[in-house]
């Protein structure tokens, strides 16, 4: 199981909340990179590979617009280092958080250009490269490298989805937690794969963003910003999960704010069952159903992203994840 968080807390007090997370069963943790929306990701997973002991790490995610790909391979074997082989490089084309720096999304062929060099700069060796975003003249790094270090891509968007069934170690899916959406990103991933000559799909780790509580309304209100955030980004969840069109040009014309929890005006305009097709919203029966899709879909991993107010109910609905796992790992 796995929990992903952005790194808002405390620092003095991180250390003991991995700790916990871990006892608790949580073997991968994300961090997100937020820019300004958050503390700095390298930082808290050099807190967090300090306080753990058997749990992954990984960004979730990078991306090589504000952070150029030569600087993020460094701080990434950093991690590797620290971590003992326990870091993940999470990177995916940017969001929200990028337009407050005056930028855009990566284009996809930046992206793939991105992670081409950074594994060979990973590999030791020297790089000259012209993309439409980042240069490297014979660059390579001089500590840490050679490493091997699993890249995680983030993808909702069928040509992303494919990129990552290429080239990816892993994904970080964000595309709802019903089956049809799921099964619709799995089968581009696998395309992705198939193109690529590859006996096997990437790892695939589902982030599930809301709240685990017995109040269901605390619960939907959790879910429900992130539900606001398909129809504007990855409309085609929308279609698979019976969204009205009307409805969803309602939400992508009103959805405003610097990432997804600042979409409160185009959230309220959703209805119920749609976020509860497209977020982790309800009480251990949810989860249990929500555990049961993820076997049988084959999916590697299932990640909490806990997006209530309070640390205290954030760590709840970690806990409560980890709880129902091990009951059903029990059974």
């Amino acid at each position: 199981m796995g929990a992903a968080l952005q790194p808002v807390y405390a620092a003095d007090e991180f250390g003991g909340i991995v700790t916990a997370m871990e006892g608790w069963g949580i073997d991968q943790l994300w961090l997100t990179d937020s820019s300004m929306h958050a503390k700095c990701c390298y930082s808290f997973a050099t807190l967090a590979a300090l306080h753990s002991r058997t749990m992954t790490i990984g960004t979730a995610v990078t991306n090589p617009i504000t952070r150029h790909p030569g600087v993020s391979a460094v701080a990434a074997l950093t991690q590797h280092e620290i971590s003992r082989g326990r870091f993940r490089y999470g990177i995916g084309a940017g969001d929200r958080p990028l337009l407050a720096l005056g930028y855009k999304p990566a284009r996809l062929a930046v992206l793939e250009d991105a992670i081409t060099a950074t594994r060979r700069l990973w590999a030791g060796e020297e790089v000259t490269w012209e993309a439409n975003g980042f240069s490297l003249d014979k660059a390579h790094v001089r500590y840490g490298a050679p490493a091997q270090i699993p890249l995680y891509v983030s993808a909702s968007g069928p040509k992303t989805l494919e990129m990552a069934g290429r080239v990816a170690d892993g994904v970080i899916l964000l595309a709802g937690l019903h089956p049809e959406g799921l099964q619709y990103a799995i089968s581009h991933i696998e395309r992705g794969a198939e193109k690529a000559g590859r006996d096997a799909r990437p790892s695939i780790t589902v982030f599930g963003y809301g709240a685990i509580d017995d109040d269901e309304e605390i619960a939907l209100a959790a879910g429900r910003t992130i539900a606001a955030w398909f129809p504007q980004t990855a409309p085609e969840y929308c279609r698979l999960a019976g969204l009205p069109e009307d409805i969803a040009q309602r939400v992508k014309s009103a959805y405003g704010g610097g990432e997804f929890q600042e979409a409160a005006d185009a959230a309220r305009l959703l209805p119920d069952d749609f976020v509860r097709r497209m977020s982790l919203c309800g009480d251990k029966s949810v989860v249990r159903d929500h555990l049961k899709t993820m076997a049988e879909l084959g999916i590697d991993c299932f990640a909490a992203f806990p997006t209530t107010d309070s640390v205290e109910s954030r760590l709840r609905t970690v806990q409560v994840l980890a709880e129902v796992a091990a009951e059903i790992k029990a059974e």
